[in-house]
């Protein structure tokens, strides 16, 4: 039996892929662990295994195919022995026969640093595991006047074999009828005569017609769209300008932070913190550093390498602020993740440092500059750049003084970190120089209250100042 490849979901938020290559070719023998092809995610391009053996009879979805939903066929596989003609034939049109992926059980797996392909057997009978109803199954769902929901398979199936869908429990999305369900309703003598079955189908189809339900009432008022694409065209001479498309990243970033601003209501603590001290301690470890094989040091602290620390001690001294926002409930961590933001060709990727609280100094500043090498490479792993609990956008570097940054949700803060620069203060009634770094604090309303978010900036200025306390 022909089996059917699917777009695989390579992280738990994943709708659509970009098909960016093959690595085999129509007629190429597969095995279980090949790499088929390489996937770009909205951030990362993943390479994906197989997991079954046979020979690549067809390729559906040729490469570069851009917003490719999960779940959509992309290839068939002719299994061991198999007609490889007629598997590239038959395997598309059982297809057409078959339910929605999205309702087929189909077996994933999304392992760390790859992924494996979603299959489907085609036409394949259900073994007795499969073919019992799900104990938790909810009923098919029912609206609109009574009518049952089903995919088209389940429906055919059912009115060959007589069965009556308004019995039958549904195990597909949202207690939808597939056709396993129904298979399964036949073996425990859910039927009723066939002509019963097509009158009571008929009925259901028609019952919508006759009796419309009320649409739901909108939760809220759709956002404005803003302007159309030909009136911000018609603002500027057609020579003005060029069209550059979106992708993947560029969508996902304007995407999740026009959310992030519409949903989480933003409030701002900024602080000057002085890092004369910090300067001098950062020279006497760099100087410190033991050499490899080569002669390099073994390691090069930055300040962007104290802040993060700085960020996660304060996070576990202020427990509170470690946290984030879940619908109807906070999540309250026990270690400090920090991300911190990467500017890359395009977009950003924000890295997650684990436990920042507990790493030393040498261990993030190395895990740092792995992570913004591979970043540039687009070559994280979603599980390195997805959660966190706060994240350091840090534009020192290009001169930036002060700055306001934009929580990356699910995020409760991000700290904006401006340049280090020489001040004029006033220390025991005398003007005093020192070199001061203004930092930012974005906080979530609904997880930070102003004293709080005050708090956990206070700790993080103290560690800033008093460096010394990061080593102990």
């Amino acid at each position: 039996m022909p089996i059917n490849v699917l777009m695989p979901a390579l992280s738990p938020t994943m709708e659509k892929g970009n098909l960016a290559k093959w690595l085999k070719k129509e007629g190429d023998a597969v095995k279980s662990g090949d790499v088929l092809a390489e996937i770009e995610t909205d951030k990362a391009t993943m390479e994906v295994e197989a997991i079954d053996e046979g020979v690549l009879a067809k390729i559906v979805v040729p490469e570069g195919t851009a917003d490719v939903p999960v779940n959509d066929l992309i290839a068939i596989i002719a299994a061991d022995g198999e007609d490889v003609s007629a598997a590239a034939s038959g395997g598309a049109s059982k297809q057409a026969e078959a339910p929605k992926p999205t309702e087929t059980p189909a077996a994933q797996n999304t392992t760390p640093g790859g992924g494996h392909m979603a299959y489907e057997r085609v036409n394949e009978a259900p073994d007795a595991a499969k073919g019992e109803a799900k104990a938790d199954a909810k009923p098919a769902a029912a609206s609109e006047g009574g009518r049952v929901f089903a995919s088209p398979l389940a429906r055919r199936i059912a009115k060959q074999d007589g069965v009556d869908l308004a019995a039958v429990e549904g195990s597909g999305p949202r207690g939808r009828i597939i056709a396993r369900d129904v298979q399964a309703a036949k073996a425990s003598g859910a039927t009723k005569p066939p002509q019963a079955a097509a009158e009571a189908e008929k009925a259901a189809a028609e019952a919508p017609k006759a009796a419309p339900a009320a649409p739901a009432p909108k939760a809220a008022a759709a956002a404005p769209a803003g302007l159309s694409l030909d009136q911000v065209k018609g603002f500027f001479a057609k020579d003005a300008y060029e069209e550059v498309p979106l992708d993947g990243m560029r969508k996902t970033i304007a995407k999740r932070l026009t959310e992030a601003m519409q949903v989480a209501p933003h409030f701002y603590l900024t602080v000057d913190c002085e890092l004369d001290a910090l300067m001098k301690l950062r020279e006497t470890l760099n100087a410190s550093s033991g050499k490899d094989k080569d002669g390099k040091p073994l390691f090069k602290l930055s300040v962007n390498d104290f802040v993060i620390k700085a960020m996660g001690l304060a996070l576990t001294r202020v427990p509170a602020a470690n946290a984030v926002w879940a619908e109807d409930r906070i999540l309250r961590f026990k270690h400090a993740e920090v991300g911190v933001a990467v500017a890359i060709d395009g977009g950003l990727f924000t890295p997650v440092i684990r436990r920042a609280n507990e790493k030393t100094l040498s261990t993030i500043s190395n895990e740092m500059k792995d992570f913004a090498v591979r970043a540039r490479a687009k070559k994280l792993k979603p599980e390195e750049y997805q959660g966190g609990v706060t994240s350091v956008s840090n534009l020192g570097m290009f001169g930036i003084k002060q700055f306001t940054a934009v929580i990356n949700p699910p995020q409760s803060s991000i700290l904006a970190v401006g340049a280090g620069e020489k001040r004029v203060v006033v220390k025991d009634g005398q003007p005093a120089v020192v070199q001061v770094m203004t930092c930012t604090l974005s906080c979530d309303h609904r997880v930070l209250d102003g004293a709080l978010g005050a708090e956990l900036v206070s700790a993080f200025k103290g560690l800033i100042e008093n460096p010394m306390g990061m080593l102990v």
